[in-house]
């Protein structure tokens, strides 16, 4: 049959088109190659530019093209069919077995035969941990995620001390190495001595290392199943004493609730509020918040009250699994990896308690480099096939050098963290609304609409650390630039969710002194239509 198949379809035909122009009769005469692989609208743009054809014969040959290419498609599906009809009647194909091929192929491709999906254990942990969190054991989980985050903490507080002693011993060492070189002892002795320490500081660096990964993996697939396990006592009604043990006492939790308001008293950040309506028909109103903060603070997991409760991480935990969801912008550089910068702060903390939902951050960049790889090959693909067709010119060579280097590298209160690729141009005072910084930051917000991320953390100033450069009218131009832009993207947003209420959150860094916060706060409302109240008074 499939001989018979390649007989009939794999064959050339000629396609012939007359037509007049004035007193002449012209021919167009097209071979083809059945089945026709391009698209007929593209062939027949093709043969219109290719043999100089005259526009008003432009409807009439697509018209006749496609039809030629339907019919003797058709043809040879029918000879096709023939062909297939005879291999069964003459006993060349096994009629039960091509019954059999059909049956599956049809179960297959046909909803309403095909096997519903299985959900998968990720799928039934988040429906489990959705009712808990909604349940009066949400105490209880939150309680034993802290426990677990004690214990990781004396255990990286362990390794610190540990490597802290090596490292003391070793600069001991190497200071008597020192004192002795050029006496008794050479730079060959020196160096062989760093290598040793350097190799001692790695073995130690991986033990530790191998040990929280290993625990961190204990510690998530026994919260795991003790979920699981917890989810399905409840659901016994025999199980009474188990729904006393775990309900919230009102005494504990207002305690606890007071401990929280004098710790965030004791740490209290600058902050403005303010409500806003945007919007030129229908207008929204989004939530605008200035804050002095670090960022990371808003992914530390606090120890902060004795009874373990993490009330201000309750909130999160409540919307882990919905459609508000909290992120924030990191500012890193085009490199993949953790090992230097906030992106090492960043995976500092994300380390120091067990994460029981997502991936570690190791795995997570491990995927970012796969999906960075293919995109990359993708460009240098567009790039040379650029180059071969012609276009290109003096600078090409470089500008695809510099091309494949930039492609190759690129918690507690949130949910996402956007990693914003940036460099030293930030730093500068001339950066414009059309810089890759500002155009990130519109992909970021895109991408909060597309994912139900309500609430988004941004760095006003475009850097987390103040320096030298960074004077008062820099900061004001920049803050003037970044507010305006994310107005316009905003507004955008309209367009792309329908308008969601949002809350975007400006952070200026820790060391910003406060004349300049309340400078940036009087900015805001000039260039955002602040909401104002209307007090109504009654006539007597």
């Amino acid at each position: 049959m499939k001989k018979n198949r390649e007989r009939f379809c794999n064959r050339g035909r000629e396609f012939v088109y007359e037509f007049k122009v004035g007193s002449q009769c012209l021919k167009l005469t097209v071979p083809l190659k059945f089945p026709v692989q391009e698209n007929a609208s593209h062939l027949h743009g093709r043969l219109m530019l290719l043999h100089n054809l005259p526009c008003f014969i432009e409807k009439d040959l697509k018209e006749a093209l496609s039809q030629f290419i339907e019919e003797e498609s058709l043809k040879d599906y029918d000879r096709d069919a023939e062909a297939a009809l005879e291999a069964v009647k003459s006993g060349e194909v096994d009629l039960h077995q091509l019954a059999s091929t059909w049956a599956k192929a049809y179960a297959e491709t046909t909803l309403e035969h095909a096997r519903p999906e299985e959900p998968s254990w990720d799928e039934d942990f988040a429906d489990v941990y959705h009712d808990l969190i909604h349940s009066p054991a949400s105490e209880t989980l939150l309680n034993l995620e802290h426990n677990y985050f004690v214990s990781i903490s004396e255990l990286i507080g362990e390794r610190d001390v540990e490597l802290k002693k090596l490292r003391e011993r070793q600069g001991i060492e190497m200071e008597k190495v020192m004192q002795e070189l050029g006496k008794s002892l050479t730079d060959q002795d020196v160096n062989s001595l760093a290598a040793q320490h350097f190799e001692s500081q790695q073995d130690l660096e991986n033990k530790w290392s191998n040990e929280l990964k290993q625990s961190t993996a204990i510690q998530k697939q026994e919260y795991q199943e003790w979920v699981m396990k917890l989810h399905q006592d409840l659901k016994n009604p025999q199980n009474s004493s188990l729904s006393e043990e775990i309900k919230v006492q009102p005494s504990q939790l207002r305690e606890s609730a007071e401990a929280n308001g004098r710790i965030y008293e004791e740490q209290r950040k600058l902050e403005e509020s303010f409500t806003i309506h945007l919007g030129a028909q229908l207008k929204t109103m989004h939530n605008l918040r200035l804050l002095r903060a670090d960022m990371l603070d808003f992914c530390k997991h606090k120890r902060s009250h004795r009874s373990g409760v993490k009330l201000h991480r309750l909130q999160t935990a409540l919307s882990l699994y919905s459609t508000s969801l909290c992120g924030l912008v990191l500012l890193v550089d085009n490199r993949i990896n953790s090992y230097s910068g906030i992106k090492r702060d960043f995976a500092t903390v994300c380390q120091e308690c067990t994460d029981f939902h997502f991936p570690r951050i190791e795995e997570q960049l491990e995927v970012v480099q796969q999906v960075v790889l293919y995109a990359r090959t993708q460009r240098r693909s567009k790039l040379k096939e650029s180059h071969d067709s012609g276009n290109r010119n003096g600078g090409s060579d470089d500008k695809t050098k510099n091309a494949d280097r930039n492609y190759l590298n690129i918690l507690p209160e949130i949910h996402v963290a956007f990693h914003l690729c940036v460099d030293d141009n930030v730093k500068s005072g001339n950066i414009t609304a059309r810089d890759p910084a500002i155009m990130g930051l519109r992909n970021i917000l895109k991408v909060c609409c597309t994912h139900d991320i309500t609430t988004i953390s941004i760095p006003l100033l475009l850097v987390h650390d103040m320096s030298e450069e960074m004077t008062i009218p820099w900061c004001l131009r920049r803050a003037e630039l970044v507010f305006k832009c994310v107005k316009g993207f905003m507004m955008e947003m309209a367009s792309w969710d329908g308008g969601i209420s949002r809350t975007v959150q400006f952070l200026v860094p820790q060391s910003i002194s406060e004349e300049m916060f309340y400078q940036l706060s009087n900015m805001l409302p000039q260039i955002f239509r602040v909401s104002s109240t209307l007090t109504l008074t009654s006539k007597h």
